[in-house]
């Protein structure tokens, strides 16, 4: 049996981010062959990562990645159990990994981008299990969208909220200086806003519509002030009131432009088309919010420490 050092258990940690007892373990198993080690951790990390897949992930990042024309952008959700890891070097970079996986191979779903390679080792999930592995935490690839068009992206709070924004406009129009400044003002206007539903008016579904006049009606009637006015005129009180009470909060274009408040962003959008001499639509825009609808996790670190000291 070989003799297992300490500088080789340092090395193996070094290179596997495991445990030292773990590492110990490892090699000990191996006969302080150091590959054969890491292939026993490897395989044991396997097993870890199945373990580990019940458990929330609902930190992580949101990053985008633009093609090298530009012409299309791909952006993802990869979640992890801690706010620690989001901000690991080595993280950040797996997700821009699996963004030129994206960018390069255009996979239909999340079932298909885990089959492809994700470099000469790994196919994308099996990299995913190597993170896992390697980290320590729970991770998860959560979604992705391309988009393929004149783009706008923006990435705030260094991966909290990711925005894609695309464009139905001329080439001509595109490619003038001021445009660029004018896509980043429409993507930040959805991430720092009220995140809208629709673009315009004219996409809201008329079942919703009639939905929200049913909600404002009712809240109406248990006004003091109104619950004694006929339904008929109630009606058209609430009319007058939707723009406010409702559009100005689904729809892009009805909202408030949040550089200048004064005017809504449809009328900012038109006013740079007109100076821009052509036409500017939004065509449509998808907007990532990390952990959105998921469960966050909950340490308890006075209980964690607590569970060490006593060997639990």
């Amino acid at each position: 049996m070989a003799a297992i050092t300490a500088k080789m258990v340092s090395d193996l940690r070094a290179k596997t981010g495991c445990g030292m007892m773990e590492c110990k373990k490892a090699l000990t198993a191996a006969d302080g062959n150091f590959d054969e080690a890491v292939k026993v951790l490897r395989e044991k990390g396997l097993a870890v990562a199945a373990k580990k897949a019940s458990r929330v992930a609902a930190e992580g990042i949101v990053d985008i990645m633009l093609s090298e024309d530009g012409k299309t952008a791909a952006m993802i959700e990869v979640n992890a159990e801690t706010d620690f890891v989001a901000k690991n070097a080595s993280f950040q970079e797996f997700v821009r990994g699996i963004l030129s996986v994206i960018i390069k191979n255009k996979p239909a779903d999340i079932a298909e981008l885990n089959a492809l390679p994700y470099d000469d080792s790994f196919t994308v999930e099996g990299k995913l299990k190597d993170m896992v592995f390697t980290i320590g935490e729970n991770m998860n690839i959560r979604r992705f969208v391309i988009v393929d068009g004149v783009l706008g992206t923006y990435i705030h709070g260094k991966g909290t909220t990711g925005v894609i924004v695309k464009f139905d406009t001329s080439d001509e129009v595109a490619s003038k200086p001021e445009f660029p400044e004018f896509a980043k003002n429409i993507t930040l206007q959805i991430a720092a806003g009220s995140p809208p539903t629709y673009i315009a008016k004219e996409d809201v579904p008329q079942a919703v519509v009639d939905e929200e006049m049913t909600v404002q009606i009712t809240a109406a009637k248990n006004d003091e002030k109104l619950a004694n006015k006929p339904d008929a005129v109630l009606r058209k009180i609430v009319e007058g009131k939707l723009d406010k009470l409702f559009f100005e909060r689904v729809c892009l274009l009805e909202q408030p432009y949040v550089k200048e408040d004064s005017i809504k962003v449809g009328k900012y959008v038109s006013d740079t088309a007109k100076a821009l001499g052509g036409d500017i639509n939004v065509s449509g825009f998808w907007l990532y919010e990390r952990g959105e609808g998921l469960e966050k996790r909950e340490d308890n670190f006075a209980e964690e420490i607590a569970s060490l000291v006593n060997g639990n």
